[in-house]
Parts: structure tokens; sequence; C-alpha cells
């Protein structure tokens, strides 16, 4: 989802993400560490810092599967993932108060 969704940003929009996206455009990922090297001094406190920044959207993540539905193998037919997914997303908002209701 995050690939096609990806395309409705603008082209400079910088994305923050773990080692699973490394190459991707404008996705900024850790440093990782090369066979038999280290990392240099500078190359762990940026891992440090975007971790820092990180910690916030894995928190987001361990609310989300609590679902089970978003943490096991989808069962049902792929049309309907995509609204499931954006159910459990308004309701883990809801959750957290970040979804402004109208009154």
């Amino acid at each position: 989802m995050f690939r096609k969704s990806q395309e409705k940003f603008d082209k400079s929009q910088p994305f923050s993400g773990n080692k699973a996206y490394q190459g991707g455009e404008n996705i900024i990922t850790p440093h990782k560490r090369k066979p038999k090297q280290e990392l240099t001094q500078q190359q762990k406190d940026e891992n440090k810092a975007l971790s820092s920044n990180r910690i916030f959207i894995e928190h987001l993540i361990r609310l989300l599967k609590i679902f089970r539905i978003v943490s096991q193998r989808f069962r049902l037919k792929i049309d309907s993932y995509e609204q499931i997914i954006l159910t459990v997303c308004g309701l883990v908002r809801l959750r957290i108060g970040s979804l402004i209701l109208p009154t």
C-alpha cells in the first residue's frame, strides 16, 4: 500500500523507513553494517537519531497489530483488504485521540 500511495505525494517529500525500505526514493533509512566492518561513530549517531524519531511509529504499529486481522494472514477477498485496514487505522486513531469527529 505504501508504494502505491507514495505516488500521491510530492516528489521531494521525504519518508522515514526501516532497513526493509533501503534503496527507495526519498526514504531515509538507517545505515547497515557491511560484512566484517563496523559503523563509524557518526553513522551510529545518525541511526540513534533516526530510531528515536521512529519509536512513535513503532508504537502505532503495535497498536494496529492488536487487531488480529492486521497481524495474521489475510483470508478474505483481496478487494476488501484496503477498506478493512483503513477501518482498523481509524479505530486506532480514535483510541489515541488523534481523530477529530464532527460535533
